[in-house]
C-alpha cells in the first residue's frame, strides 16, 4: 500500500455507504501529481464515490508547479462538491525537503492554492521512521502557527505512535492521523484496525 494508503473507489463507495453520515470519510489520491488535469479528474472520482476529505499528494513539486496541481484540484472539486475538504499533502523526509520546506512552505502553497488544510507526512515507509525523525515538536509548533495565520488547518501524520499523541496535540494541530497505531499488535500497517485501540487513541485527544 502506497505512503497515504490510496484506495480504490468502490470501497470508499462501501465505506461510506457503512458509516453515519455524521463521521467523513477521508481517501487521496495518491503522492504525486505531475499532470494537473488528471490530478483534478481522480479527485474528483473519489469525491463522487463518498469521500468528504481528500488529501493531494505533492511530492516532488517545487512551489510553483505544487500551486498551480492544487488549485486546479481545488477549483474542479469545488465546482461540483462544495463542501468537501481539499488537503495539500507534502513530505518531511530528506529528499522530499528539496522540493518545498513542508514547514515554512506548504502552509503558503495550501493558502495561495485555496486548499483547505494542509499535511506533513513521511513518503518511504520502509525506513521506519517516523515525522518526529524528522521534525521537532517545536517544527511543528512553528507550521501549526503558519498554517494558522494563513487560514488552513494544520495536519500531521508519519508512523505517529499511541506514545507520542500527548505531546503532538500540545503542539496545536487540528488532525494526527494514524494508521499503524490502530491497527492489531505486531501487524503494523497492514493490520486491520481493532476498535479497543482506536478508543485508546481517542482517549489521548485534550
Amino acid at each position: 500500500m502506497s505512503a497515504l494508503g490510496t484506495q480504490y473507489p468502490l470501497n470508499i463507495h462501501a465505506i461510506r455507504t457503512s458509516v453515519p453520515k455524521v463521521i467523513p470519510v477521508s481517501t487521496n489520491i495518491g503522492e504525486k501529481q505531475f499532470i494537473w488535469s488528471t490530478a483534478a479528474q481522480a479527485a474528483l472520482g473519489v469525491a463522487l464515490a463518498g469521500a468528504d476529505i481528500i488529501k493531494v499528494g505533492l511530492a516532488e513539486l517545487e512551489p510553483d508547479g505544487a500551486i498551480k496541481v492544487m488549485y486546479r484540484v481545488v477549483k474542479n472539486v469545488k465546482w461540483w462538491f462544495n463542501q468537501k475538504a481539499l488537503i495539500a499533502t507534502f513530505f518531511a523526509d530528506d529528499d522530499m525537503r528539496k522540493f518545498v520546506d513542508p514547514v515554512g512552505e506548504a502552509p503558503l502553497i495550501a493558502d495561495e492554492a485555496g486548499a483547505d488544510g494542509v499535511l506533513i507526512d513521511t513518503f518511504d515507509k520502509d525506513k521506519g521512521r517516523g515525522i518526529l525523525d524528522y521534525l521537532s515538536t517545536a517544527d511543528i509548533v512553528s507550521f501549526v502557527d503558519l498554517c494558522h495565520k494563513t487560514g488552513v488547518e494544520a495536519w500531521i501524520a508519519g508512523s505517529i505512535t499511541k506514545e507520542q499523541l500527548p505531546a503532538l496535540w500540545q503542539t496545536g494541530v487540528d488532525v494526527i492521523c494514524v494508521r499503524g497505531a490502530a491497527c492489531e499488535k505486531g501487524k503494523k500497517r497492514m493490520g486491520n484496525v481493532k476498535e479497543g485501540i482506536v478508543t485508546k487513541l481517542i482517549e489521548t485527544i485534550p
